[in-house]
């Protein structure tokens, strides 16, 4: 017997015509929303807005459940419902994860296996979104030339937190309103309805700020859930006439397939832009209510759409994997037709594997039904058919790495190769860093600032680190302030400041030069400082904190340009001078305009680039006739003989396309000591 999706309050009349519990129509809206994601993935190369039907259908469903299960007065079991939702979620992503964990061991360069492991280990726990929310924004985060497999995992996750916060809203208002049960209808339009609005505006708010952050915050995304829980507490009371709901629903199936062709959902969602899909798919479903004659009910409830709507969620699965795997095998990024239809074609053989064998068996086993001890056996072993093998892997790597680290230095002698060859043809070591360690060659200093260090200024917060204290009376201070060129290029001194105990601080800021009226690189969703004021604070708090020098990187290089000074780096150097602080000038590392590690890990011959020198009038040596400059040019040991090199004495000496990697930093020490005591910088307090 055919019961209404939501049943009305009590003492209301039952609106007639009220939803069943199944809509084919639905199923069919969910297929159409899969497909578009797949064909826009693999041919438009764009992002079509079905995602967020998809989330907004699994709240209508998940809302409907638990409202039906609470009018009539039956237990929750929140336990039993987890169990049983991510039964049928886990298994399949497992084999999914599994599945590209083994094509990337083999067919992966080294240098992805890092974003490989970290986002396998974030898809599986559910969350993939903010791993690729915080990558998205973080200054330091490698650059790929292929999209992660894992991607589209991001949208899982969500879906999976809301199917953790989702059934807790439901569990209070039970609590609170199980005796009356009479108001619980109405309680929940005042929770999501609360939730659909906070959401909303915090998304539209986010996403004009920082829209690659919001575009897979879990708190964005929140009202699209929201919109389809309302829809599912509505939707028993709304009647629309028959004539039409059928204009209404070709409607919102129009909407759906025409939103990723008239707006940018990939750079302008979710904000208010994502009511496109969720408004047209809420008039699908409230349209399709009625079954009127003409309407989409038909379409979306035939059968090649009951067909793929069968593998929904596996074709989800495993249609992104394939298609970048493609791209890394061919070497392309936009297949054509037949290469598309190849794709497309597979997906579907692979996804209905995966349903048959996978899925299917799971969702279909009485025994799971009926024992939450099985079921959660099936879960965790899930789990651990991921977290076993990729664990094995990962730690394997990082322990033959580490070993070769600790091996014999004689095999690495990185920028003393220059100065004192020794024979390195019978030396068989792999190149250091390894592709798989290239995220620990960023160089940081040992703690947060303290005592007389901290950075009271507000725009340094975060930013500044230093080496432990030392102790003893008259320890020499040096102060190094920039970006992240500063940043690497402070290995070697680094290095100095161990040996000759010196107290060594870093105020550092990606993106942001020293240069006066630099601009800002793109601000995260919790940085609203801009470089200009980071600056002014960074040239404040060194004339307030007084160290004995600074260390500056006071030119900046070009792939194509001639080298420059820094704007402003005379008036900087200037205030610096007259409080007494002495100023180390280095010269910026050659930057290139493709990825130098790539380059001669794969052992390619056209690596070695030659030097584009300064521009003409311009040069370090302008600034080191100044009294209390002392220049600092590494350039002999990274470009001799006018050509810059990508590997040195068997160590790589940069880590991209541009930022010098701290193994070889360490080497350069000796030469970064001999250049400060020709200056005559940092001298000993006796000497």
């Amino acid at each position: 017997m055919k019961q209404s999706f939501l049943a009305p309050s009590p003492g209301a009349a039952p609106p007639s015509g009220a939803a069943s519990p199944h809509r084919a129509d639905i199923d069919g809206l969910r297929a159409l929303a899969i497909l578009l994601v797949v064909v826009y993935h693999v041919w438009l190369g764009r992002v079509s807005g079905g995602v967020d039907v998809f989330l907004m259908v699994s709240a209508f469903f998940l809302t409907g459940s638990f409202v039906r299960r609470m009018q009539d007065a039956r237990p929750l079991q929140l336990g039993a419902f987890w169990i049983r939702r991510f039964l049928r979620l886990v298994p399949a992503a497992a084999v999914t994860i599994a599945g590209v964990l083994a094509v990337a061991l083999v067919a992966f360069p080294r240098t992805e296996w890092p974003r490989v492991w970290s986002e396998a280990w974030s898809s599986l726990f559910y969350v993939e979104n903010w791993t690729l929310a915080f990558s998205e924004v973080d200054y330091y985060a490698r650059a790929s030339q292929t999209p992660s497999p894992f991607q589209h995992f991001w949208s899982l996750s969500v879906q999976g937190q809301v199917f953790l916060l989702w059934p807790v809203l439901f569990a209070g208002v039970w609590l609170a309103l199980r005796n009356r049960r009479h108001l619980i209808v109405p309680a929940l339009f005042a929770v999501f309805g609360a939730v659909f609005v906070v959401s909303l505006v915090f998304s539209i708010v986010e996403t004009g700020r920082a829209q690659d952050f919001a575009y897979f915050d879990t708190r964005t995304r929140l009202w699209e859930f929201a919109a389809g829980s309302l829809i599912a507490l509505a939707l028993p009371f709304l009647r629309v006439r028959i004539r039409g709901a059928a204009v209404l629903g070709w409607i919102g199936v129009l909407g759906i397939v025409l939103c990723g062709i008239i707006i940018d959902v990939q750079g302008g969602f979710p904000g208010y832009l994502a009511l496109w899909p969720i408004v047209s798919a809420g008039l699908v479903i409230v349209a399709g209510r009625e079954r009127a004659r003409g309407g989409p009910t038909a379409f979306l409830s035939s059968s090649p759409l009951r067909y793929v709507s069968r593998d929904a969620y596996a074709l989800y699965l495993v249609h992104w994997p394939i298609l970048v795997i493609w791209m890394v095998v061919s070497g392309r990024s936009e297949p054509g037709v037949w290469a598309g239809l190849g794709i497309i074609g597979l997906s579907f053989v692979i996804a209905r594997l995966l349903s048959r064998f996978v899925e299917r068996p799971i969702r279909e086993a009485r025994s799971l039904d009926g024992s939450r001890g099985l079921g959660a056996g099936v879960l965790v072993a899930a789990v651990l058919a991921v977290a076993v093998p990729l664990g094995v892997w990962q730690g394997t790597i990082v322990q033959r790495t580490n070993a070769i680290q600790a091996s014999d230095s004689r095999g690495y002698p990185g920028a003393a190769q220059l100065d004192s060859p020794i024979d390195l043809a019978g030396v068989d070591l792999p190149l250091i860093p390894d592709p798989t360690t290239l995220d620990a060659e960023w160089v940081y200093l040992g703690q947060e600032c303290s005592g007389d260090l901290v950075a009271v200024e507000p725009a340094l917060d975060g930013t500044c680190t230093q080496t432990l204290r030392a102790a003893e009376p008259g320890t020499r201070r040096v102060l190094v302030m920039g970006d992240s060129h500063a940043q690497q290029l402070m290995s070697p001194l680094r290095v100095s400041a161990e040996g000759q105990d010196w107290e060594l601080i870093a105020l550092l800021r990606g993106g942001c030069s020293i240069a006066l009226g630099a601009p800002s690189p793109a601000a995260s969703a919790s940085d609203a400082v801009s470089c200009e004021d980071w600056r002014s604070a960074a040239i404040d708090y060194a004339l307030r904190v007084q160290p004995d020098a600074v260390y500056l990187v006071v030119t900046r290089a070009s792939p194509a340009s001639p080298e420059v000074l820094v704007d402003g780096i005379e008036d900087i150097a200037s205030l610096l001078l007259d409080r007494g602080i002495q100023v180390i000038a280095v010269r910026d590392n050659p930057r290139f305009d493709f990825d130098m590690y790539a380059c001669v890990f794969l052992a390619e011959e056209t690596c070695d680039v030659p030097e584009i020198g300064f521009e003409e009038g311009a040069s370090l040596d302008v600034l080191a006739e100044r009294d209390g400059i002392t220049a600092v040019d590494f350039r002999p040991w990274m470009c001799p003989d006018s050509l810059c090199l990508g590997v040195i004495g068997n160590v790589a000496v940069y880590i991209d396309d541009n930022h010098l990697s701290d193994a070889y930093g360490r080497t350069l020490a000796p030469m970064l000591q001999a250049m400060l005591d020709d200056g005559g910088v940092l001298a000993s307090a006796g000497g």
